[in-house]
């Protein structure tokens, strides 16, 4: 249960519903059970009218069932001798009704307020839900399948909603009717009662052998249905290759596969589900026809000890017991399927972020000397990465890392941004190591740019300010100006408000890259990294953005990892790695002249 209880600690604070809500419950379960015992009243109008003139005078007070059983016979007693039957039967008919207007009335108010309740439990899981993946560092997800963490973010909290959540008003209402049922079975007849109890051992065995394995089950389903998303992201996204391959027929039968399986398990636990109900009010009922037969022989014997009109409404009474009986039965079953959701969800916020910020970290205001890679190593954990890497990067000099592929060269871009931390070594910014930074602060300093240009959903104005408060339309439009995109832009339908459709796709790779370069032209960043920035461009696009990176080049401190060696022949040093160490170094003519790897790599590409 402490998955449960964790899932509804996200409604605190608790007094803010739990006293109206268990107030509207008592009030709905006494009115119910009045709403049932008024019952007897007519029938005993109906066909045994002298029995409801039995109480001459109003009883002395007392908060007992039986003072409220006397002072309702005394009134129908008073309206039979002042009006007669008719007039007895029109107050106890009109006494039912209010009291089944007044139950209903407070069953709504109470699930009005469960609702609240709900919908803010449910809020309150998707906002630490969202922080906390939008707060992962970049290994996390390299880690895991996307498909998996989409599906916890939609399937597994829908399913919490569906089952858990939804069944709040069931486990915590239902007990109370079951409770004060039963306390009206036992003033009645505890005799009846005690036999009726047999079925609750009994149901609650049978419940809970065919619930055994939902949750196992139901692990397994989600599991799938994360395999499921993770297909449809990758049919999506990979679509050009896809058809480039004729291979719909291919994922269409890996996906068959998949959603197969989901739909056996998911078959299998909605079966068993199902189930708990219907055999839950089959027990029930066996019970009661247990019931009716020791009744009739009680009755027989002359042991019953109430009228057959007070027996009628025995019988509503345990009626009325089974049906939250067998809702709870139900609800059980549900929420074991959503519990395995629950433990999906609290996985992803349980999860340590490997990139923490140093409870002592200091503030990074202003860059003003250097960047010391000092014997940087770096291990994703399968064999080491970057081997004793060294170098420095002076204020407003740029430094270029090229090499062949899988030489290590985004890995080490990606470590001075903290995207990863050093496995051994230290990254210094003016002394001090990066680790002992404010994190928000690193952030600030630095400008990314990389080969695939991560836009977004929105319009052109929103992606060039992303992240960036307090701008204004001159500023993005100067940005667009230095970054060589404004031209475009303002031939688009809308110019800067144009939405660029997702993940820039309306755009050519060229256009998506200079927004990019817009983007972090107006973040006016003091350190820049550009992350072989125009390697997928064609000429023409490559010459534009080229221009548009020497403009925001222009008197920062540069870090460029270059696939094409021809953009950073000017760099002030360049550094060859090979095999994640440093092979040579040096300006662009002193490697020329060293006719090494540098020179290899140059005249691969006509370089000179």
């Amino acid at each position: 249960m402490s998955t449960f209880n964790r899932i509804l600690s996200y409604a605190k604070p608790y007094g803010r519903y739990w006293p109206g809500y268990l107030a509207l419950s008592i009030l709905s379960v006494i009115f119910g059970i009045a709403n049932y015992a008024l019952i007897g009243p007519v029938l005993s109008l109906l066909f045994e009218p002298q029995i409801m003139t039995g109480v001459d005078q109003a009883p002395e007070f007392s908060f007992s069932i039986g003072y409220f059983e006397q002072m309702f016979q005394y009134l129908v007693g008073s309206k039979i001798a002042s009006g007669g039957v008719m007039r007895a039967l029109w107050f106890v008919s009109l006494s039912l009704i209010g009291a089944s207007f007044f139950a209903n009335l407070c069953r709504y108010l109470s699930q009005r307020i469960l609702v609240s309740m709900k919908t803010r439990l449910m809020m309150n899981v998707r906002r630490d839900l969202f922080a906390k993946i939008s707060s992962l560092n970049v290994g996390y997800f390299s880690d895991k399948r996307k498909g998996d963490i989409l599906s916890s973010i939609s399937n597994d909290v829908n399913e919490v909603q569906n089952t858990v959540a939804s069944s709040f008003h069931i486990i915590f209402r239902e007990p109370l009717l079951v409770i004060g049922f039963m306390a009206m079975l036992f003033y009645m007849s505890p005799r009846l009662t005690i036999v009726s109890l047999v079925a609750i051992p009994v149901s609650a065995f049978v419940i809970s052998r065919i619930t055994h394995n939902l949750r196992r089950e139901a692990a397994v389903t989600q599991s799938l249905m994360g395999r499921i998303t993770s297909r449809f992201d990758e049919a999506i996204s990979g679509l050009r290759i896809v058809k480039a391959f004729n291979a719909e027929k291919y994922v269409q039968g890996q996906f068959a596969k998949d959603n197969q399986k989901h739909k056996q398990v998911s078959q299998a636990i909605a079966n068993r589900q199902e189930l708990a109900s219907p055999v839950s009010e089959f027990l029930g009922i066996t019970v009661a026809v247990l019931v009716l037969f020791y009744g009739g022989w009680l009755n027989l014997h002359g042991k019953l000890g109430m009228s057959w009109p007070g027996f009628v409404v025995y019988i509503g009474f345990y009626w009325r017991v089974l049906e939250p009986t067998k809702a709870i039965a139900a609800a059980y079953a549900s929420i074991q399927k959503g519990l395995v959701s629950g433990n999906r969800i609290f996985a992803i916020l349980d999860t340590e972020n490997e990139i923490e910020e140093a409870q002592d970290a200091k503030p990074l205001e202003e860059f003003s000397d250097r960047i010391e890679f000092d014997h940087v190593t770096f291990d994703y954990g399968d064999g080491p990465v970057l081997k004793d890497v060294s170098f420095t990067i002076p204020k407003g000099k740029t430094v270029a890392v090229v090499g062949p592929s899988g030489a290590g060269k985004t890995t080490l871009a990606d470590l001075l941004p903290r995207f990863w931390d050093v496995t051994g070594g230290a990254i210094r910014i003016d002394g001090v190591d990066i680790r002992n930074y404010r994190m928000g602060d690193l952030i600030r300093l630095l400008g990314v740019v990389t080969q695939d240009s991560i836009l977004f959903n929105d319009t052109v104005y929103n992606n060039i300010s992303f992240g960036i408060e307090g701008v204004g339309e001159e500023e993005v439009r100067q940005a667009a100006r230095i970054a060589n995109a404004e031209e475009f832009i303002m031939a688009m339908p809308q110019g800067y408000q144009t939405n660029i459709g997702d993940r820039g796709q309306r755009l050519s790779g060229g256009q998506r890259q200079r927004i990019s370069i817009a983007r972090a032209v107006l973040k006016n960043p003091s350190v820049l990294i550009l992350d072989e920035a125009t390697s997928a461009l064609d000429t023409e696009s490559e010459r534009l953005v080229q221009d548009a990176l020497e403009r925001l080049m222009q008197n920062r401190t540069s870090l460029v990892i270059a696939h094409r060696l021809s953009t950073i022949q000017h760099a002030d040093e360049i550094i060859v790695l090979r095999d994640g160490a440093i092979a040579e170094r040096g300006t662009h003519k002193e490697l020329l002249e060293k006719e090494g790897l540098y020179s290899h790599l140059c005249s691969l590409q006509a370089v000179l």
